[in-house]
């Protein structure tokens, strides 16, 4: 007996003309819930981001479906057809690589056409790095902020640099290996190397890692090493009691720069910087 048969009397058949955006595992296939898998094994078809990822999930499971390709390329192509199906009443499951659907993919796109339409959508939820990360980070999680990965632009990226130095709020964001040690020294230049912070990588694999407890000390055990897998960073924010006396100690450098030579005007724009602050706000510190 499968172990879809074993679920076979908590079986949820999908209704006709409702799409589903179904949660899939971030890294372990075990996390996936009963409810999923009876949604994936009997809607009309499944949109995935990647289709041999959704197998790897039909395959540990012994079933099958019909599969189409969804993802950021095709997406804006394949939205009018989906809502064609849909109108003739089809059950359609959405599906990302991992996590939920809507998160940094192609499902919140067709999630707001589908509501211009007037077609039923319904989440069957599941699995989700940032707030994985988020709950075992230990930093406050009541309030946050999830920016997901950041803009590869410059002015966008130090925009969000500059929201996350000042924000009282935990930011959550993602971002690859490749580009890890980059976005640390941005936070290290915005934040201060004190700032505490969790970097979360290969949640719920074999080989997850939990790396803290600030900026200074993740930077030091992720150099000259080798990163792979997916990221999660978790970043603590500000509270105003440290913020009053970040500025006193601003104000302090800003004076034994001027007094190394630097000119108000310099010096100024060099801590605003720095500190994740505006120039005007260092130079009225004098």
């Amino acid at each position: 007996m499968n172990n879809i048969s074993l679920l076979s009397h908590r079986k949820e058949e999908p209704e006709k003309g409702i799409l589903y955006l179904v949660g899939t595992p971030i890294g372990n296939l075990n996390d996936i819930s009963q409810r999923a898998l009876n949604i994936l094994q009997n809607a009309s078809l499944v949109a995935c981001e990647d289709t041999r990822q959704t197998k790897k999930i039909m395959n540990k499971f012994n079933f099958s479906n019909k599969l189409i390709s969804f993802n950021k390329h095709n997406s804006l192509i394949k939205i009018p057809q989906i809502i064609k199906d849909l109108k003739e009443g089809k059950s359609i499951a959405i599906v990302s690589d991992a996590g939920m659907p809507g998160i940094c993919d192609p499902g919140e796109d067709i999630a707001r056409s589908l509501k211009s339409e007037g077609i039923d959508i319904i989440c069957v939820p599941g699995a989700c790095a940032a707030i994985t990360a988020l709950v075992s980070s230990g930093l406050p999680s009541s309030k946050f902020v999830f920016e997901g990965f950041l803009p590869k632009k410059k002015i966008d990226r130090e925009k969000i640099l500059l929201e996350i130095s000042k924000n009282e709020k935990t930011t959550i964001l993602y971002e690859s290996p490749k580009r890890l040690s980059k976005l640390l020294k941005e936070l290290l230049e915005f934040c201060g190397g004190d700032r505490e912070i969790m970097v979360a990588r290969e949640l719920t694999k074999k080989f997850e890692e939990h790396v803290g407890n600030n900026i200074n000390n993740v930077i030091e055990f992720f150099r000259d090493k080798d990163i792979i897998g997916e990221i999660t960073i978790v970043i603590k924010g500000i509270n105003k009691k440290d913020l009053n006396l970040n500025k006193s100690i601003i104000k302090k450098d800003l004076n034994d720069l001027i007094d190394a030579g630097l000119s108000l005007s310099a010096a100024s724009k060099y801590l605003a910087k720095k500190n994740g602050l505006k120039k005007s706000e260092v130079y009225n510190l004098i």
